[in-house]
């Protein structure tokens, strides 16, 4: 277990605070030896203290003027979520800089767009892949506005040193402390009303925009966060989530800046499930998708057990549900019921919970919704998921669930100083001190986002009576009937997904069609499985596989498509994917049924533009992409696959 610090509540300096660089300032002073970061080096944690970390992000800081780079210019961090990103992301503050994210993997296209747009000065970069992509990006000053590419590492900037002038040395960013002075002035010519960062959308629909959040509405929605704020001291946190993406970035990073708490950084992606164990966090933020994707290995492996493992199993469970659902409805504990849960603790849950290292307290999520069923067995397990709801434009977070106030299916009410209300059309509709100052050079976006000051979130929602919100769909995703029923995808989606781990994703279809077709898209890991299970496939075909998929879980390789289309044509599984559309329905209105559908060969993937770097689906891509299939699902007898 690491070392953190004493237990006590946490004590939050938002409040007292007017910029960015100034709450850095004020949670290094007050807890300068605590543990602040840790990241793995050879095998072994490492820990650095918030001493530690101001003293690194100072120094990056004076690279960062020396550079020449103004107050209010921006500044870009293109790698991966580790100690690296954070330093720089606080030094550019520390000058008084306006820092954004670039995800990793994207085309020299897209982060040339990027750096032009933002007009970015400088830019940090992590790995030789990553770098070679910037430098073609801003090849024959094609980012004329460019003064410095920074490699992470020396060892990167020898490999490529000479190949552009703009290359710099990133000792130049670990030598000297940029003076108080200096940091000070800096910070005095900021304000709160200033542009602290820029959070680029991840473009379901048209290039990115790049949402203003400024230094106010960060500290506006922290000072809102401290009513509910349920933390420790003494937590820690498992870090892994892109630091390009607004919800790591402010609710976690700033996060913790103002709460103190320590963060892990996991090595990689694949290594979170180890680290966790190691690490033992005390708080877990992760998206949906990957709750998903751990429900859905405990299951299959479920099914690989003995039939008197499976019935234990299924017992712990239910008697898991029946407890949370009593608890939360505010039901007196049935003793019975406690008696049981003892023991399926022994016999179920711990094992359960050990995979996440044995200590969790909280889990957050959002992003998109996670269904009933899977909320209801994590927390059966004692392993509570509170979702939580919010968009880039509203500086992440308006409505939460948390400890005393949860409603599952729900996203929670809303934060202090949120006022929110549904409009005519159900469109969900926000007004806060933390809604974001508009797109950078995109006024008419701007204009018809937020409209006499209230903050148009693009959803559809309803507020039951006790002022829980509740997430239908996005407006624009609604489907229209031949009939004329307005209906929900994300709801008939849902409801689909959950019903075997086979199914990676649904997409539901049918506007001005006379019923609903889908198509289902079989998951990467569970459809390996099953051919290697069956003699589909081989035992070391799937090892290769399975090994790409963790170095890169959100890759899809022909060689990995190739695989599962030699699986999905399985006539059992197709059986079994019929099966579980059917349960779906089960579960829908009549009108809201899937009638007939077809099963991919392979997942939705970035690869063919069909998901975001955010593995977000992009509806109107795969409309069109997918829109023969559908014609044929309608128009040709013994295309599609009925449910049953």
């Amino acid at each position: 277990m690491l070392k953190t610090a004493p237990p006590g509540p946490v004590r939050q300096v938002s409040r007292a605070s007017r910029t960015l660089a100034d709450l850095f300032r004020r949670r290094c002073e007050a807890s300068g030896p605590y543990p602040a970061l840790y990241r793995k080096e050879a095998g072994e944690w490492r820990g650095h203290t918030w001493s530690d970390f101001y003293d690194m992000a100072a120094r990056a800081a004076r690279g960062i003027v020396e550079g020449g780079v103004e107050v209010g210019e921006r500044v870009a961090i293109l790698g991966p979520t580790q100690v690296p990103w954070c330093v720089y992301d606080m030094a550019a503050q520390l000058a008084g800089a306006v820092s954004f994210g670039i995800y990793p993997m994207q085309t020299p296209e897209q982060i040339r767009y990027l750096l032009t747009h933002s007009e970015a000065r400088l830019i940090f970069v992590d790995t030789a892949a990553e770098l070679e992509a910037v430098l073609a990006a801003a090849a024959d000053d094609q980012a004329p506005d460019l003064r410095a590419i920074v490699p992470w590492s020396a060892a990167l900037y020898r490999e490529f040193e000479g190949r552009d002038p703009r290359l710099v040395d990133p000792a130049r960013f670990a030598g000297e402390p940029l003076d108080r002075p200096t940091i000070a002035a800096r910070g005095e010519a900021r304000e709160a009303d200033d542009v602290a960062i820029l959070i680029y959308t991840s473009g379901t629909t048209g290039p990115p925009k790049a949402a203003m959040i400024s230094h106010g509405n960060i500290l506006g929605l922290l000072r809102a966060w401290e009513s509910i704020c349920s933390f420790s001291q003494d937590d820690i946190s498992l870090s892994f989530l892109p630091m390009a993406h607004a919800a790591e970035r402010v609710l976690a990073f700033y996060g913790r800046i103002d709460t103190g708490i320590a963060t892990a950084y996991a090595s990689s992606i694949p290594a979170v499930l180890d680290e966790l164990r190691e690490v033992q966090p005390t708080i877990f933020g992760s998206v949906p998708r990957l709750f998903e994707k751990a429900h859905a290995r405990i299951f299959a492996e479920i099914e690989r057990k003995p039939p008197a493992v499976q019935k234990i199993f299924r017992w712990a469970i239910a008697v898991g549900r029946a407890r949370v659902r009593r608890r939360l409805a505010g039901q007196a504990p049935a003793p019975l019921l406690e008696l049981q849960a003892r023991l399926a603790d022994r016999l179920v849950y711990r094992k359960i919970k050990a995979a996440f290292g044995g200590r969790i307290r909280e889990m957050l999520t959002g992003a998109a919704p996670t269904n009933i069923e899977i909320l209801e067995f994590f927390w059966g397990v004692g392993l509570p998921i509170y979702e939580c709801y919010g968009m880039t434009e509203a500086t992440v977070v308006t409505h939460i669930n948390h400890p005393g106030a949860t409603r599952l299916g729900s996203v929670g009410r809303p934060l202090a100083g949120l006022s929110c209300r549904i409009a005519e059309d159900g469109e969900i509709l926000m007004r806060s001190e933390w809604v974001f100052h508009g797109y950078l050079k995109d006024p008419e976006a701007s204009a018809a986002t937020v409209v006499d000051g209230w903050l148009h979130s693009g959803d559809i929602g309803e507020i039951d009576g006790d002022g829980y919100l509740y997430i239908k769909d996005r407006k624009k995703h609604l489907i229209i009937t031949a009939g004329g029923k307005n209906l929900a995808p994300a709801n008939i989606e849902g409801a689909i997904k959950a019903q075997d781990p086979l199914i990676s994703h649904v997409h539901a279809h049918g506007d001005r069609r006379p019923y609903v077709a889908a198509v289902v898209a079989p998951s990467p890991l569970e459809t390996l499985d099953y051919g290697r299970d069956r003699g589909l496939l081989s035992a070391d075909e799937v090892a290769e596989r399975t090994r790409e998929l963790m170095h890169n879980p959100s890759a899809r390789s022909p060689a990995l498509a190739a695989a599962m289309a030699r699986v999905v044509v399985d006539p059992e599984l197709r059986r079994r994917i019929q099966a579980a559309v059917g349960r779906g329905n089960r579960e829908l209105a009549h009108v809201e049924q899937v009638r007939r559908f077809v099963i991919l060969d392979r997942d939705f993937s970035q690869e063919e533009g069909e998901m975001t770097p955010t593995m977000k689906v992009k509806r109107a891509e795969l409309e069109r992409k997918l829109e023969r299939t559908f014609d044929r699902i309608y128009d040709e007898p013994g295309f599609a696959l009925e449910p049953t």
